[in-house]
């Protein structure tokens, strides 16, 4: 499970890195793209600190200046690289408390797999982001990045 889980982050790493690049590149980044990429940000850093039991330091909505997005984002990778390694049992439940303060429970697994999935996610919405601003959008599926 941790390769699998590696190799997941991998993945989320690379894509998360060409926008980073690709809006780094840019004279002016469309508003919903900000406001998305920041997010994905946002909620990777927030689950990785309900694993580890910390308080985060970033709300679910905050805004980064893209200048921050690369640091931001090698945290986030870095953290859940120190999750994964130090993971004995990904069937482990861990309680956490939503940003409303509701109390839930979770396996590891599928915490881990929310982070990924969530970030694709948003990243298909900046997809439809971009083409709406006259971009081209990134190739950022998971068969590509295989091959």
């Amino acid at each position: 499970m941790k390769v699998f889980f590696d190799q997941l982050f991998d993945y989320n790493f690379h894509c998360n890195k060409k926008l980073i690049s690709a809006c780094s590149d840019m004279k002016e980044v469309p508003q919903k793209v900000l406001e998305r990429f920041s997010h994905i940000l946002n909620a990777h850093h927030i689950w990785n600190a309900r694993v580890m039991q910390k308080a985060p330091e970033y709300a679910v909505f905050q805004i980064h200046d893209i200048q921050h997005w690369g640091d931001l984002h090698y945290e986030n990778q870095r953290a859940s690289f120190e999750i994964t390694s130090n993971a004995d049992d990904f069937d482990k439940r861990i309680d956490y408390e939503n940003t409303e303060g509701r109390l839930f429970t979770n396996t590891l697994q599928d915490i881990l797999f929310h982070i990924i999935n969530h970030s694709t996610h948003h990243r298909g919405q900046i997809a439809v982001d971009f083409r709406a601003n006259g971009l081209e959008p990134l190739s950022l599926d998971y068969i590509f990045y295989k091959r």
